[in-house]
């Protein structure tokens, strides 16, 4: 039987902080990939499976333990994988081999699936008609995390070498696990469910619900084409202009002005729709990589060319950030009981096509360089657009699905 307590209230900004803290462990390593292979003595192309590594790690952690979410009291469950992740960086900071750092890298993801575990709260905070806009601000803490875990690494290496981000980043996370504590009310499970049980029932809302099935997909492909930029970026700086780590971290304080738009994101699938939404987010998507491929095109000066880049990088994480916004403000509507549950389907298709984008690029850039690396990423824009306009029209975006809340809880 589904309770009807009361989800006790939590502020909306410490979510965000929560959701940065957790997410931003998986992306310090990718503008380090040039340091960690001159570390290890290999190709450039070796290390970019360390990316691809701690993405199927938290592709893993979000099947495995976010939907605990349904389950277990979160607050505890928080503080522990919050704990958990920290260990997890101090072995990749001692990581003797590149064999270790990338076993270390898929527990650092595994663990920080946690991020998604505090997500679903947000809507269960406000109001119905304002869940878009709740999302929208928890994103941005979420964004922020994403895009400027890659400066912090990138300046910390500059200075102290890569080894000391995953140190620093470690003590960061076993702070936060008093301070969730402190902060955080108890939060129960809505639902009295089995870990068996739940875990169950993710094929039944799979199979159930086909607005979730389409923003699958649509996930996937869109953050399979975010991933390829900023899987091969710090490949691009170096092999064209000689720039290390620090500059191509710098791009993530360049990305965080798109990210800044998930608030309005919010607010304009609250008023549009979602729909509305995700087609102007992969429209924007699209410009950006036909944007970042002239600079390469055109041969510009170096100036020119890092311009198109700082111009290409906004629109990307515009475009990408406000198709995740609309995505999961629709899918949050449809069973209001079994969030963490439809998260983790959501979530987990979304990384897994990080890691394949970040493989595919990591290939494409060693066969084509920037070239392949932009086509590959707007053939994937372009399998979204295809599912995008091909999926349920009229399916509405605020739609609730009660029957299978009995179901779910079978």
């Amino acid at each position: 039987m589904t309770t009807s307590k009361p989800t006790p209230r939590a502020p909306l900004p410490f979510l965000g902080l929560a959701c940065a803290v957790g997410v931003s462990t998986i992306y310090y390593n990718q503008p380090l990939l040039l340091e960690m292979s001159r570390t290890y003595g290999v190709a450039s192309a070796s290390t970019g499976f360390v990316a691809v590594a701690t993405q199927v790690g938290y592709a893993v952690g979000m099947l495995s333990f976010v939907p605990l979410g349904d389950v277990m009291e979160r607050r505890t469950l928080m503080m522990r994988m919050y704990g958990a992740v920290a260990v997890a960086l101090l072995l990749v900071a001692i990581a003797p081999s590149l064999n270790w750092l990338i076993a270390g890298s898929v527990l650092i993801g595994l663990f920080a699936s946690v991020t998604h575990i505090a997500l679903p709260i947000a809507p269960d905070l406000v109001s119905h008609e304002q869940r878009g806009r709740a999302i929208g601000t928890v994103m941005t803490g979420l964004l922020l995390g994403i895009l400027l875990a890659r400066t912090f690494a990138g300046w910390v290496s500059g200075i102290h070498g890569w080894r000391w981000v995953f140190v620093i980043a470690a003590v960061i996370n076993l702070t936060f696990v008093p301070l969730m504590y402190r902060v955080m009310p108890r939060l129960p499970p809505s639902q009295q469910l089995t870990y068996g049980s739940a875990m169950r029932s993710l094929w039944t809302l799979f199979r159930t619900q086909p607005l979730l099935r389409e923003s699958c997909t649509v996930g996937a492909l869109v953050f399979a084409s975010f991933s390829c930029f900023w899987t091969t970026l710090a490949f691009l700086l170096h092999d064209h202009y000689g720039l290390g780590a620090g500059v191509a971290g710098t791009f993530g304080v360049v990305g965080a002005a798109g990210a800044l738009i998930a608030p309005l994101a919010g607010r304009l699938s609250d008023k549009h729709g979602s729909r509305w939404v995700v087609t102007a987010g992969m429209s924007l998507l699209a410009t950006s990589y036909f944007v970042l491929w002239a600079g390469e095109a055109a041969h510009l000066s170096t100036f020119l060319h890092l311009a198109l880049l700082v111009v290409g990088v906004v629109v990307l994480d515009m475009g990408a950030q406000m198709t995740q916004v609309a995505n999961q403000t629709r899918i949050f509507g449809l069973v209001p009981s079994a969030r963490s549950r439809i998260n983790t389907v959501y979530m987990t298709t979304y990384f897994a096509g990080a890691a394949v984008g970040s493989a595919l690029a990591t290939i494409a850039w060693d066969r084509w360089r920037w070239n392949g690396v932009c086509g590959l990423a707007l053939g994937l824009i372009a399998l979204a657009g295809l599912r995008h306009a091909t999926g349920n029209k009229t399916t509405g975006d605020h739609h609730h699905t009660s029957p299978e809340d009995e179901l779910l809880e079978a």
